[in-house]
């Protein structure tokens, strides 16, 4: 399975595409039994919830099957490949998913911020002082999300450009200085049904809304990175579709109009 030309021009234009129900119903149900049977008998650890909330909750589920076919035996590792490349996607992506779940809140929601992945912060890993960059996320909604502020997925479509324009007059390195201060359009609470997903380029500021539903949403993101990566890590925060091959046609379209 291919990704659109109409596809792959929602991804180069507004930094993302949605894939309404490109992940069969059977692995959104063993992808959810696996959590809920690691909720229920291993719980939260009170003194993690930060760190899971950062990082991955139930951890010990994240290298299974259950979680790993959602990206390798629905038609996802092939659509991604059809934008980045054929063969040219680190086999490292297979091998865990991140178990993103937001529960609800009787707070009022709270509003979303943007960020880039692979920013340092106190819970989720990522060592002061690096950027930890890569490819493309996924993303696999196993409940439905049919209205805002329900945990949304939530981006600011084109940012991924206005970043690329920021780092190529400040340098890649100014991450580290905090996000960067550019002029934001309105965000987008993505809305999804189960077995719905989402392929978006690295660099798109994206973020999470409070959840004022009665529901916790469920989901998994897969981080993606060219073969190639380590090798052009900088590069491709100041020349964003380098690692897409995929996309050439449609990049070299954009550029003549």
């Amino acid at each position: 399975m291919q990704l659109t030309r109409m596809q792959k021009e929602a991804l180069y234009k507004n930094g993302l595409v949605q894939l309404p129900g490109i992940v069969p119903e059977e692995y959104v149900n063993a992808a959810l039994q696996a959590i809920n049977a690691s909720l229920g008998s291993q719980g939260i650890p009170p003194d993690q919830l930060q760190k899971f909330r950062a990082q991955s909750y139930t951890p010990q589920v994240q290298t299974t099957s259950a979680i790993t076919d959602l990206l390798t035996k629905s038609p996802l590792w092939e659509l991604a490949e059809s934008a980045i490349g054929e063969g040219k996607i680190a086999p490292g992506a297979r091998g865990a998913g991140q178990v993103a779940l937001r529960f609800p809140s009787t707070d009022p929601p709270h509003e979303p911020h943007p960020h880039i992945d692979g920013m340092y912060s106190p819970n989720n890993g990522v060592p002061k002082g690096e950027i930890r960059n890569f490819t493309a996320l996924i993303g696999v909604f196993l409940s439905d999300v049919p209205g805002p502020y329900s945990g949304n997925f939530t981006v600011w479509p084109g940012t991924h450009r206005r970043y690329e324009r920021y780092f190529r007059e400040h340098g890649p390195a100014a991450l580290l200085q905090g996000m960067p201060l550019v002029e934001l359009p309105e965000p987008q609470q993505v809305t999804a049904r189960a077995g719905d997903a989402v392929l978006a380029h690295y660099q798109l500021g994206h973020g999470i809304t409070g959840n004022a539903s009665p529901h916790i949403r469920y989901a998994i993101f897969f981080r993606l990175s060219h073969v190639d990566h380590e090798q052009v890590r900088w590069e491709c925060m100041t020349d964003i579709w380098r690692e897409w091959a995929g996309m050439k046609d449609v990049v070299a379209h954009a550029a003549a109009r």
